[in-house]
């Protein structure tokens, strides 16, 4: 039984509050009978009046958002859909291969030229070395974010980022792609120059590597559809048709049919090719970095109408680079020339980057294949470039380029310059509202041209680096969706 409890005490009445009482509420009951709507009017203003007294009363930073439903996650739970909700198109595993492919290519860097070595070239993770002379060219507390990188450093530079980027994932079995980190580039590099070595000494790193992942298991799940690689050459320096031709035959090899292959250089004819921008000498370690460089080149004073970085390929017939060099000098009050013959232009220069500042064009023939560097050196110090070959970059940098190439660039058929056409009078057409125009869209896209410094990134903006691996997973993920329907399709009939 439950304990009895003492009756409550009963107050003595107080008549004249109770008839009080009595008499306001028959009054209230008498007009809400007549007036019902002006009653509700009344009820509804005054249940406004209390809820702004009572935010009003609330702390400054109430906001509704405070008040989401209570999560029923584990903190471990809510960490891996936060990731997940950044990691949007998947995440990316990171095979560890034997050192012979990546490491032990790096530490032999004496050994990756016959002429001299290439360590400087890859250092500081593939940035190379810090660019000096640089200050008076950009803004002093930019010059730390500027080194003179080598244009075959891509390699290193990816795999240096993909090991501390946020969808990088340590579980094989949580994985949209496999990223295969062999420096192919620097492995036959070192073959490319010298008749005493075979095609079996340029082959030999590639035709290992694929022995070692046709073995894992990740590999038989896919048979190499969800595998990628960097290739810090152009495409055709791994095209190899026969034995006594340049190159290496890697792309070739029957278990490469499936990878899709990052490079600076693509056969836009090859599906599984991907263009990606050349590294350029400009590396922001913060989103500041990047925004206060727009701000920089966007004000900048350009006192010359176009400009032309290269030199002349002598053994080349017709070399149509001599030809530009020759119209160039022709107009030297509009013009501004930098010879780069030799050496003098290796991995970047103070002189081309300031050349490229004080110019509002720069002209970018083919360079020894389709592409040239120097086409992201020219955007990245805003300059707009003027194209003569569109497989020079339209064919090729479709993930980092705007959509419209007369949005940002100028082409001019070459057989038009050859047969005559003044580029001086070609540029001069433009207005100062198009030029403006034109320069803004490069400048925009200025972000997608370089490669962070710090391996997880910029903070909010996304470089060359995520746009490219976003692609990646991106593809990969319609693939299997595609892969998916076609499976539901076969089991339906």
């Amino acid at each position: 039984m439950l304990p009895k409890s003492d009756p409550p005490l009963l107050k003595p009445k107080s008549p004249d509050h109770s008839d009080r009482k009595s008499i306001t509420l028959y009054s209230i009951q008498a007009f809400v009978s007549a007036h019902p709507r002006s009653w509700l009017l009344l009820s509804i203003l005054a249940l406004q009046i209390f809820l702004l007294f009572v935010i009003h009363s609330l702390p400054v930073s109430f906001s509704f958002r405070h008040f989401s439903p209570p999560s029923n996650l584990s903190v471990q739970e809510e960490a891996k859909e936060e990731r997940e909700n950044v990691c949007e198109y998947g995440r990316v595993y990171v095979y560890d291969l034997p050192a012979m492919f990546n490491r032990e290519l790096s530490e032999k860097c004496e050994e990756l030229n016959p002429w001299h070595s290439r360590c400087e070239a890859i250092s500081n993770d593939g940035l190379g070395r810090k660019a000096n002379g640089i200050i008076g060219v950009v803004p002093e507390n930019l010059a730390p974010a500027w080194y003179w990188t080598d244009q075959f450093a891509s390699e290193i530079i990816f795999h240096n980022r993909i090991l501390g980027h946020r969808c990088r994932t340590l579980d094989p079995e949580s994985a949209t792609a496999f990223y295969l980190p062999f420096y192919a580039g620097l492995a036959v590099g070192k073959y490319l120059w010298s008749d005493n070595y075979t095609h079996h000494d340029r082959d030999f790193h590639s035709e290992m590597l694929l022995k070692w992942v046709q073995d894992q298991p990740y590999w038989k799940r896919s048979n190499g559809w969800d595998h990628f690689i960097m290739l810090g050459r152009i495409s055709w320096d791994f095209r190899r048709s026969k034995d006594e031709d340049w190159g290496s035959s890697f792309i070739y090899m029957p278990a490469m049919k499936n990878i899709t292959r990052l490079l600076i250089e693509r056969n836009p004819w090859d599906y599984f090719d991907i263009g990606v921008p050349y590294p350029t000498g400009f590396h922001p370690r913060t989103d500041s970095d990047v925004i206060q460089w727009q701000n920089y080149v966007r004000t900048r004073t350009r006192k010359t109408l176009f400009s032309f970085a290269g030199a002349t390929r002598g053994a080349i017939k017709n070399d149509f680079r001599g030809l530009l060099l020759e119209q160039c000098r022709n107009e030297s009050d509009s013009c501004r020339v930098v010879d780069c013959g030799g050496n003098r232009c290796s991995n970047g220069s103070s002189a081309i980057l300031e050349t490229f500042l004080d110019s509002e064009f720069c002209l970018q023939p083919r360079g020894d294949s389709f592409t040239r560097r120097s086409i992201f050196d020219c955007m990245v110090a805003g300059s707009i470039p003027v194209f003569f070959w569109h497989r020079t970059a339209y064919y090729q940098y479709e993930w980092f380029l705007p959509g419209e190439p007369g949005s940002y660039s100028v082409f001019i058929d070459r057989k038009e310059v050859i047969n005559g056409t003044s580029i001086r009078g070609v540029l001069e057409r433009y207005s100062r509202e198009e030029v403006r125009r034109m320069r803004e869209k490069v400048i925009d896209y200025i972000p997608k041209f370089v490669y962070a410094e710090p391996k997880e990134g910029l903070e909010t903006i996304k470089d060359a680096f995520d746009v490219a691996l976003d692609g990646v997973l991106r593809r990969f993920r319609e693939h299997r969706k595609m892969e998916d329907r076609k499976g539901n399709i076969r089991k339906l009939k």
